[in-house]
């Protein structure tokens, strides 16, 4: 059995090469039931989310991801997200890997933006505003500058000096980033609009969007969260990760209990798009939307990724 850390988890999971394994994944299918929520109240805190999530190759691997979101650790210094991957053998379910969770989920989850971009944004998209400071908004302009030619990054966050921190780092990776305090100014601007949240209440507007944007939403995971409004759901055409963001999304769920969103008006999921059964962006001055919830699926791609890595380059 293996054991990865942060760092070594991080050293296994190159960005382009995680894409193309989710791209991988999706394509040829695995099992993947509904995932686990579990509340969890404190008093005198926010409510915090157990998450267990579930998937298997029949025959080759199975694992399972373990997490616990807690939302009230920005004022810890702490990553909202902990979490542990346990991959099992998929002939025997011996235990084969224990994989730091933060790390695997964050790149895997910034893949799966990428991987959509890969689909949904123009293959000019150049400008890209990240909203949000967190762990997440630190590695989406390298997961989008994988699968598109991003130059300039634009980092909005509520904190200002951690919008302007993250704006530095960016820049030192070689991006023309910058921190912005007019959202809906950088929000015309961009070529992708990459959001990254926990907001309970939207953040992005759709008329603030160009014709050829893509707005990749990122943070919300329960059916109260939500980071863009109606009017960018009516302005776009409409994309999922998996059917789970129908009951899981705010952003999906709450336009299709109003009528706004009809369900048949989805376009595709990520299995629709890498087996070429929808084409993706159609139009130049398309209007592009799409929500992710994260997917068992992921976790396993990534978690087979580290683990077929380490061991061929005998790591123990």
């Amino acid at each position: 059995m293996i054991t990865l850390n942060a760092e070594e988890a991080r050293a296994a999971l190159d960005l382009p090469s995680v894409i193309e394994a989710l791209r991988a994944i999706f394509r040829e299918g695995c099992e993947a039931p509904v995932r686990h929520h579990h509340t969890i109240t404190a008093e005198g805190q926010p409510p915090a989310t157990m998450l267990l999530m579930p998937a298997w190759r029949a025959g080759h691997y199975l694992g399972v991801k373990l997490v616990n979101v807690f939302p009230g650790n920005g004022a810890r210094g702490l990553p909202a997200v902990q979490g542990v991957y346990l991959l099992f053998s998929g002939e025997t379910g011996e235990l084969i890997a224990t994989i730091e969770g933060n790390e695997l989920t964050a790149r895997r989850t910034v893949a799966a933006s990428a991987l959509a971009a890969s689909y949904l944004a123009r293959e000019d998209a150049s400008t890209l505003l990240v909203v949000g400071t967190g762990r997440l908004a630190h590695l989406m302009p390298a997961a989008h500058a994988a699968v598109r030619p991003i130059r300039r990054v634009l980092v909005w966050g509520r904190d200002g000096a951690k919008a302007a921190a993250l704006a530095r780092d960016l820049a030192a990776e070689g991006f023309a980033a910058s921190a912005v305090d007019d959202l809906p100014a950088a929000a015309a601007e961009a070529d992708i609009v990459s959001s990254a949240t926990l907001s309970r209440t939207p953040l992005i507007e759709g008329a603030w969007l160009k014709p050829g944007a893509h707005l990749d939403l990122v943070g919300g995971f329960t059916p109260e969260m939500r980071e863009a409004d109606d009017e960018a759901v009516r302005r776009a055409s409409v994309f999922i990760d998996t059917p789970g963001a129908l009951k899981e999304a705010g952003d999906i769920v709450v336009p299709l209990a109003t009528g706004v969103l009809q369900q048949e008006a989805i376009r595709a999921d990520f299995a629709a798009l890498t087996r070429g059964a929808h084409p993706g962006r159609t139009r130049a001055d398309e209007i592009t939307f799409f929500k992710s919830v994260g997917a068992a699926a992921e976790d396993l791609a990534a978690a087979i990724l580290a683990y077929e890595r380490t061991t061929a380059a005998g790591g123990t």
